[in-house]
């Protein structure tokens, strides 16, 4: 959606979401009182403060978060599955984890009024983007112990779009709902998304021609800016960037609204801060650092400065969509993504950007680590149809890709061109971007 096409902007809760920033901050500074006397009950929590010389009667500023301990995921482990409860577990009416790629999964508690509060924030995020009643809602998020099922399709339900809970995977099946349906809206990975390119065109389906879609909501994972463009490209849609954490509910954490220019946070519900990665101080302003969460309107399990290892940068301009909610970028990469190669800090969607540039090559790619003669090296693997893997052109295309690459990381990696459907892809799962056999 351009910016010239925009006239009227929709609001789910018009007074909360352009509330002037003076008030905004009041709220904020009142709710992170409450939620001080809350954590005060959680052990992890008392004895942390017990060791701060914070009066913590007295934060009256939100340049007082910066006294207040972290919380990590390393202490969620260290507390599963109840020690950061703030209420007595019979309060509490669902549970949610996160999908352990990094480690152990974490569990994270809510109560009714939680689980109201958060279906209230994806609310605003799907009707944002002019998603309500006249929509049909596909669903291709994992629903069980992963928020974003239950996540958004408790919020669709609440701006009532007629929701179909389709669950990850099935892609054939995926797809002829769609046209079953007349399926407008959707939420799905956007892995998921380029991968369901070939079975639209091994099925003979035109999404343009053949489907009523409009509006792509990719979540889960990160992805590039190229990627965005290549899914609406192929499908004749809007797609905008759903990011948030388990940690902080799921979906619902922030939004990307109509500019597509970052994404809003709800900072009704959350304090942010960028921070050094890998320190404590905040970064200048357009600088990519850590975020960092304060939790603001949880009962069961509030969170006091969390650190997400996601990285971003803070856009302190304000938004012509009229929102006062500050605005974050895209997420850069995760700390636990990074890689370093040959002394470089390498993150796969510099990579991702780089290769989405090139229509010459599918939509899959993988990046191999491996060890030779004590020398690590790095390939990364991408497919091509088979006049690029078997005729001449597959040397010039070879040759571009390289210098791409070379001049992004300063590093040369080698590159692959593979046939059609080599690399190996699992449905609806989150995308397997790195393979590091260097440790095995």
């Amino acid at each position: 959606m351009s910016k010239k096409n925009v006239i009227e902007f929709p609001y789910w809760e018009k007074e909360i979401e352009t509330l002037p920033i003076e008030e905004l901050n009041q709220l904020q500074i009142q709710r992170l009182g409450e939620t001080i006397k809350k954590v005060q009950a959680v052990p992890f929590y008392k004895e942390k403060f017990d060791a701060t010389s914070t009066p913590l009667d007295k934060i009256r500023s939100l340049d007082a978060v910066r006294f207040l301990p972290f919380t990590t995921k390393d202490d969620m482990r260290s507390f599963f599955p109840y020690g950061l409860l703030a209420v007595p577990l019979d309060d509490c009416v669902r549970v949610h984890a996160s999908s352990g790629t990094t480690g152990r999964s974490v569990a994270v508690l809510h109560t009714g009024n939680d689980v109201e509060t958060w279906s209230n924030t994806v609310a605003r995020c799907l009707y944002g983007v002019g998603v309500g009643k006249s929509d049909v809602f596909q669903n291709m998020g994992g629903y069980g112990l992963f928020t974003g099922g239950l996540g958004f399709h408790y919020g669709a339900e609440k701006v009532g779009a007629l929701t179909i809970p389709a669950g990850a995977g099935n892609s054939k099946r995926q797809v002829n709902l769609m046209m079953d349906f007349g399926t407008t809206a959707i939420h799905i990975m956007p892995s998921f998304a380029l991968y369901l390119i070939k079975v639209f065109e091994e099925m003979g389906v035109d999404p343009r021609r053949d489907t009523k879609l409009k509006t792509f909501l990719l979540g889960a994972e990160p992805h590039s800016e190229e990627t965005r463009k290549r899914i609406e490209a192929f499908y004749g849609v809007d797609a905008y960037n759903s990011y948030g954490l388990s940690e902080m509910n799921g979906p619902g954490v922030t939004f990307e609204c109509p500019m597509k220019d970052g994404v809003h946070v709800w900072e009704d519900n959350f304090i942010f801060e960028v921070l050094d990665p890998e320190g404590n101080e905040p970064v200048p302003e357009g600088e990519v650092g850590e975020l960092v969460y304060t939790s603001l309107t949880r009962e069961a399990m509030p969170l006091i400065r969390y650190r997400s290892r996601d990285l971003a940068y803070l856009i302190s301009e304000s938004c012509a969509c009229g929102r006062t909610h500050r605005r974050i970028s895209r997420i850069q990469g995760r700390m636990d993504d990074m890689i370093i190669w040959k002394g470089v800090n390498i993150f796969p969607m510099q990579i991702e950007s780089l290769l989405m540039d090139f229509s010459e090559i599918e939509e899959t790619y993988l990046i191999v680590l491996e060890t030779e003669n004590e020398i690590d090296k790095m390939t990364i693997q991408v497919e091509a149809d088979e006049a690029y893997v078997k005729g001449g052109k597959s040397e010039e295309l070879h040759k571009r890709i390289v210098e791409s690459l070379q001049a992004e990381l300063q590093v040369k990696p080698a590159v692959q061109i593979l046939p059609k459907g080599t690399i190996p892809v699992t449905e609806g799962d989150k995308a397997k971007r790195v393979h590091d056999k260097r440790s095995l």
